[in-house]
């Protein structure tokens, strides 16, 4: 019978990650997705932050994929 020389390999044990180490990055990149949310489906409307066409020329297609209209 022939036998192996090297020991079989250690699995790592895999530890599950706690919600206070992921709460603080979803509140973040939720923030993030309202704030891109607004600028693509609010921006240069009646509650504009930023004057004149910039950022709805830079958002206007995407503004039509997501179903916003804007003219």
């Amino acid at each position: 019978m022939a036998q192996n020389a090297a020991p079989a390999a250690a699995v790592p044990a895999i530890t599950p990650i706690s919600l206070k180490a992921i709460a603080p990055w979803a509140v973040f990149f939720g923030i993030l997705m309202l704030v891109l949310l607004y600028f693509v489906g609010a921006e240069q409307g009646a509650t504009a932050v930023i004057s004149g066409e910039g950022v709805h020329e830079w958002v206007h297609d995407g503004r039509h994929l997501l179903g916003f209209p804007c003219h």
